[in-house]
């Protein structure tokens, strides 16, 4: 178990983030700046917290009141860099010898590393004459040599083009699953952390959200930054009207289909729950199309609702390319959103 309770104060930025976590990969989900880095590298001993409290499995990393601050090297925490800090003038097989000084049987420990990460073809070369996964698979198997209790990767395939990070996040995977301790992966990439973490930590402005399961976050995000981080692009604002709720913006009251917490001030509707309304069917919105963007895999239909206010944005909708093509490219099209689907959102 990972308890992690800081406040880290750099120039303007202010970081606040408490959670805890146990063995499951718990992803720190945020845009850039909001302190995701930050919170590793205090985790790591890095930075050091104004204040504050970090513990592995009850022992202590760094305690402000009682003056403890371990160096990083006794914290065992495995590091992963965006850029893999893989030493430049080393081969492969010096980076992960480099590790092992002072162990008996290192020569063997880095042999079984080169197999196991697929590196012994390039055993001998430097970073600089690997590919991106090559140094990446490289860094990993650094890490495990230094028997980790705690794995942290910051943003680790976001230096990655599409299909190698596809391949790199299934091995990255392996070795979580192998792996018995606290894993925390930082991203700014929802699909990325939804395929990989059960749970999930919001992080807004350096203030951290307490720790939700990740289907939590997408089914019923609770906040409009959490429900744009969970890829929402629908967002207007919203009264409650007894169990309606009216947006004015768009000219029209929707029936959630559950009771509607005082404090909701915006309502989201994600793009693909916008579908074409039967007749009959209830929370409907008479629109113009506005615009038709051909996608590679969909077709994105941007409208407007007949009594939106002039600078509203519009209301997207995305749909299978068979479906638009079956609508006979309308001008004026009726639109519905299931009531789960209305987001009531803080």
């Amino acid at each position: 178990m990972l308890h992690v309770d800081i406040r880290k104060k750099l120039g303007d930025f202010q970081l606040e983030a408490a959670f805890e976590t146990g063995a499951e990969p718990l992803a720190l989900l945020g845009a850039s700046g909001c302190g995701k880095s930050v919170t590793l590298r205090c985790i790591a001993g890095i930075l050091r917290p104004d204040e504050g409290r970090i513990a592995l499995d009850g022992r202590v990393l760094f305690d402000s009141a009682a003056r403890i601050d371990l160096p990083p090297q006794q914290r065992r925490a495995g590091y992963l860099f965006q850029q893999y800090a893989l030493f430049p003038n080393m081969t492969v097989r010096g980076n992960l010898l480099a590790v092992l000084r002072g162990k008996p049987n290192r020569d063997t420990l880095a042999e079984d590393a080169l197999r196991r990460f697929r590196l012994e073809a390039v055993a001998d070369l430097r970073p600089r004459q690997i590919s991106g996964g090559q140094q990446q698979r490289c860094a990993l198997a650094r890490i495990l040599l230094t028997d980790p209790r705690m794995i942290l990767l910051d943003e680790p395939l976001s230096a990655l083009d599409s299909y190698l990070k596809y391949q790199l996040e299934l091995e990255l995977a392996a070795v979580m699953d192998d792996f018995p301790g606290p894993i925390l992966w930082v991203t700014h990439d929802r699909g990325e952390a939804w395929r990989n973490c059960p749970n999930v930590c919001v992080l807004e402005g350096g203030k951290a959200s307490p720790v939700q399961p990740m289907r939590r976050l997408f089914h019923a995000p609770g906040t409009e930054s959490a429900a744009r981080l969970s890829g929402c692009k629908n967002f207007t604002p919203a009264q409650a009207e007894g169990a309606l709720v009216r947006l004015p913006d768009w000219g029209v009251t929707l029936d959630p289909g559950r009771p509607i917490p005082p404090e909701t001030r915006t309502v989201g509707i994600r793009s693909h729950t916008v579908r074409p309304a039967a007749e009959g069917e209830r929370n409907t919105i008479p629109c113009a199309v506005e615009r038709v963007i051909d996608d590679v895999f969909e077709t994105i239909v941007l409208l407007r609702p007949e009594g939106a206010k002039p600078d509203t944005p519009p209301l997207r909708m995305e749909l299978s390319k068979e479906a638009w093509q079956a609508l006979q490219a309308p001008d004026r099209l009726t639109v519905t959103v299931s009531p789960e689907d209305i987001l009531l959102l803080q």
